[in-house]
C-alpha cells in the first residue's frame, strides 16, 4: 500500500507526532512543543508539495490551501491561553479549511451515490455531542454550530467519493475525514462540557491521524484502480 518512501516519510511523521505528545503537557518543554505542533501539518504540506504534482492543479492548490489554514490553526490554538481571540481565530482557520477539503472531495463525488442513510447518522451523531455542549457555549453557539455543520459536509464530501476514485483513495480520505469528526467533537466536549482524562493526547493523535490519512488518500488518486 505504501511505497518506500512513504514508509520512511510515515516514520518521520510518527517522530514529530510522538515528539508533539510528549511536550504538550510539560510546561518546562513549551518551546518545543511550539515547534512540533505546527511541524505536524507542516510536513504533510511539504510532503505534500513534491508529491502531488500529477494530481489536477484544482485539487493540488486546494489541498495547500486547505493544509496551510490548518497549520495557521494550530498555531492560534496554541496561545489560546492568552487570549479567547485566539480559539476564535483558529476556529475560523480550520472552519476555512474544512471547506477547502470540501471543495476537493466534490471534485469526485458521486451524483449516483445517496447518502441519506450516512447523513442520518452523522445527525445523530452531531446530536448526540451538541447534547452535551449546549448551555455551555454562550457567544460560541452560533460559530460552533455552523462550524459542527461545515465539518459534518466534509465528512460527507469524503463518503460521496465511493465509486468515483480507486477504493485505496476513497478508504483513506474517507477514514481521515471521520478521524476530523472525533478529534473536533473529542476537542469541543474538552472545552465546553468539561474536561476529559488525556484530552491533550486523543485530540492530537486523532487530529494528526486525519490529516495523514487525508494527504495519503489523495496521493493515491492516480493509482489504479
Amino acid at each position: 500500500m505504501l511505497s518506500q518512501t512513504e514508509k520512511h516519510f510515515s516514520l518521520l511523521f510518527a517522530i514529530i507526532v510522538c515528539i508533539e505528545l510528549l511536550t504538550g503537557s510539560i510546561t518546562a518543554l513549551n518551546t518545543i512543543h511550539y515547534i512540533a505542533k505546527p511541524a505536524i501539518v507542516i510536513s504533510l504540506l511539504v510532503w505534500f508539495i513534491r508529491h502531488s504534482k500529477t494530481l489536477s492543479k484544482t485539487i493540488r492548490r486546494t489541498t495547500i490551501l486547505a493544509l496551510i489554514f490548518s497549520v495557521l490553526g494550530d498555531i492560534f490554538l496554541l496561545f489560546v491561553a492568552q487570549s479567547p481571540h485566539f480559539f476564535t481565530s483558529g476556529l475560523v482557520a480550520f472552519l476555512t479549511a474544512h471547506i477547502m477539503y470540501i471543495l476537493v472531495f466534490l471534485k469526485h463525488r458521486n451524483p449516483q451515490k445517496s447518502a441519506i442513510s450516512f447523513v442520518v447518522l452523522l445527525l445523530v451523531y452531531a446530536v448526540s455531542v451538541f447534547y452535551f455542549l449546549n448551555g455551555n457555549l454562550g457567544a460560541m453557539l452560533i460559530p460552533v454550530i455552523i462550524y459542527m455543520l461545515v465539518i459534518l459536509i466534509m465528512a460527507t464530501t469524503a463518503y460521496l467519493r465511493k465509486g468515483k476514485v480507486n477504493l485505496l483513495s476513497y478508504g483513506l480520505v474517507f477514514l481521515g475525514a471521520l478521524f476530523f469528526l472525533v478529534s473536533d467533537s473529542i476537542l469541543a466536549l474538552n472545552k465546553f462540557y468539561k474536561p476529559l482524562a488525556y484530552s491533550n493526547y486523543t485530540i492530537m493523535f486523532t487530529y494528526a491521524l486525519a490529516q495523514y490519512l487525508i494527504v495519503i488518500g489523495l496521493l493515491k488518486l492516480n493509482e489504479s484502480r
